[in-house]
This record gives structure tokens, C-alpha cells and sequence, in this order.
């Protein structure tokens, strides 16, 4: 029933970015509508739609879709938390896959010691492992992440170490 919640709340949230892709698809030429078309996006690019993260995330989270549906698999989005924003242990039904766009960030996965990405890094996350996360720059912290599965984030409570 939880999940539900969120999963409710989390495809709204992403429903501006996904309204505005769709804006954009409409404006395309009739042979091109439907089809998967190619893009090269920034992270400060003005046409992305960030959205506030689900409820699991702090205030100062945000998500942009940058390709897909999210509640579909093979959704790609930018992840973007503040200078020193600590990520709760969650874990995602899908596996991740992460580059750091900018600043530099902690992840723990469990089971496994912290890793410093630094831009440019590339960290996997299996399906179903908990972990956390630490912005440890004083500037924002970007990530791309592609899923694999539909997009969710499911809170856990155990340690992580």
C-alpha cells in the first residue's frame, strides 16, 4: 500500500517532464511523431523539466526526464541533490546504471565500501541492493541514471555497511 503511495506520487511529480517531451514530440514533423528521436541534453539545459523527488528524498531533490516513460522500462532522467544533501538507504527494483555529471558524491552500496565518484565516474547498482548516498561537494551533485525497469525508490530500513 506504501508503494503504491509513492509510486502514485513519484509519476506525478515526473509527469511535467514528461508532459514537456511530449510538447515537444508534437511539434515534430508527422514522420518523426512516435518515434524515438535523438537529443544531446546538458544538465543546465533550459528546456528540462526538473520535478521535485518523491516523498522518500529531502526537499531540495529533483529529477528531470531526459528520454522514456518512467513507469515503463528504459527510462533515462538526471538526478540533481544540493552540496551536502545525504541520500536515505533506498533500493530500486530495477538495476542502475550512474554517471556523475557534476560534483562529487559517496555511494555505499551494501555489503561493499564506500566509493568517491568524482565527475565523469560510472557506478552499477544491481536490482534490489540498498544503498546510500552523501554530496559531499559544496555545489550540487548531478547524476544520469538509466533504469532498466520502471523508475521507483523504496525506502529500507536495515544498516548498510
Amino acid at each position: 500500500m506504501i508503494r503504491m503511495k509513492w509510486l502514485t506520487l513519484a509519476f506525478a511529480t515526473l509527469a511535467v517532464g514528461l508532459a514537456a517531451d511530449a510538447a515537444r514530440a508534437a511539434d515534430a514533423p508527422a514522420s518523426t511523431a512516435g518515434v524515438a528521436r535523438e537529443r544531446a541534453l546538458g544538465a543546465d539545459d533550459p528546456r528540462l523539466a526538473w520535478s521535485p523527488c518523491p516523498p522518500l528524498f529531502a526537499a531540495g531533490c529533483q529529477i528531470a526526464v531526459l528520454q522514456g516513460d518512467p513507469s515503463k522500462p528504459n527510462a533515462d532522467l538526471f538526478f540533481r541533490i544540493p552540496g551536502g544533501y545525504l541520500l536515505p538507504p533506498h533500493s530500486h527494483t530495477s538495476a542502475e546504471h550512474l554517471v556523475l555529471v557534476s560534483g562529487e558524491l559517496d555511494v555505499h552500496y551494501k555489503g561493499r565500501p564506500a566509493t568517491r565518484m568524482k565527475t565523469g565516474d560510472y557506478a552499477y547498482g544491481p536490482p534490489g541492493l540498498p544503498h546510500l548516498g552523501h554530496c559531499r561537494s559544496k555545489t550540487p551533485c548531478t547524476l544520469f541514471i538509466a533504469f532498466e525497469l520502471p523508475v521507483d525508490a523504496l525506502p529500507y530500513q536495515g544498516p548498510i555497511p
